[in-house]
């Protein structure tokens, strides 16, 4: 099927159904500018890249850096420009339009916040991985995170020869012991009381809607947790008849042939699809 029909087929689908399920992986927030390598990785971290031989900021958020002065300018800098600049592209504020009269809901694995700041009623938003606008106690002594972005914004201000002042760096207000971003990456992740309340209210909308003509939008998953919801996104469209499984994804896209006649796969760049159905 031509990729002008495909889009075609997804805008009356959307019109159609009664709820939506949005699955958002990394290649949205790739769409959206969010890139981790390239021209603006090298613009904001040319200092860091000179002295470690960073290639990317994936590897390089796995560095062990010598002390928390010189790792929280690496980290303040890398927050800002990827959780509180605003993104590069407006793709999802144009997925909010998209899906904003409809009955909707959110998982995401991504930690950039981008839904909630285009627009997204947090009410509707489940983010499974952690956030960038939030810290943890590194042990961690007990389950609570902390907003970040006063405390980013003066590391940011007062950074200077790649290092930020000992009395910024961030600690356990608990137990004292070092701060560490709220991302899951191992066995310490936090899952405070926020993230028990959303994942609540996510399962709630997937019970209330699974004999519904629901559309569960996989945009941009990739390989790394297929777990989360591009394996549940298929079961739950082969136990529903009425059900729709679509996954727009740049060359990433798989399928299991048990679904094939509910599904659509869209191999193209997930904003150039927005722009399309706008």
């Amino acid at each position: 099927m031509a990729q002008t029909k495909k889009i075609e087929k997804l805008n009356n689908i959307i019109k159609n159904c009664d709820a939506i399920v949005i699955g958002a992986g990394s290649g949205l927030s790739t769409s959206a500018g969010y890139i981790y390598d390239g021209e603006k990785f090298k613009e904001v971290f040319q200092d860091f890249i000179s002295k470690y031989g960073f290639t990317d900021l994936y590897s390089a958020s796995f560095f062990d850096f010598p002390n928390e002065n010189e790792k929280w300018a690496f980290w303040s800098r890398f927050i800002y420009h990827y959780r509180y600049a605003p993104a590069p592209k407006s793709v999802v504020k144009n997925l909010h339009n998209v899906v904003k009269d409809k009955d909707y809901f959110v998982i995401t694995t991504n930690v950039d916040h981008l839904f909630q700041r285009s627009g997204f009623n947090k009410q509707r938003l489940f983010y499974t991985q952690g956030d960038y606008g939030l810290l943890q106690c590194s042990i961690p002594c007990h389950q609570k995170t902390y907003d970040n972005q006063e405390l980013v914004l003066q590391m940011i201000k007062e950074e200077k020869d790649m290092r930020i002042p000992d009395n910024l760096i961030p600690h356990c207000p608990v137990c004292g012991k070092k701060m560490e971003v709220n991302l899951r990456k191992d066995d310490t992740f936090v899952q405070d009381k926020g993230w028990y309340e959303a994942a609540e209210r996510y399962n709630k909308f997937l019970k209330q809607h699974k004999k519904d003509r629901v559309l569960y939008l996989d945009l941009g998953s990739g390989e790394n947790t297929p777990m989360i919801f591009k394996y549940p996104f298929m079961k739950m469209t082969f136990d529903n008849p009425k059900a729709n499984y679509v996954s727009i994804n740049l060359g990433q896209n798989i399928l299991a042939k048990e679904i094939a006649e509910q599904s659509l796969l869209i191999n193209q760049d997930i904003g150039e699809v927005l722009e399309e159905l706008l």
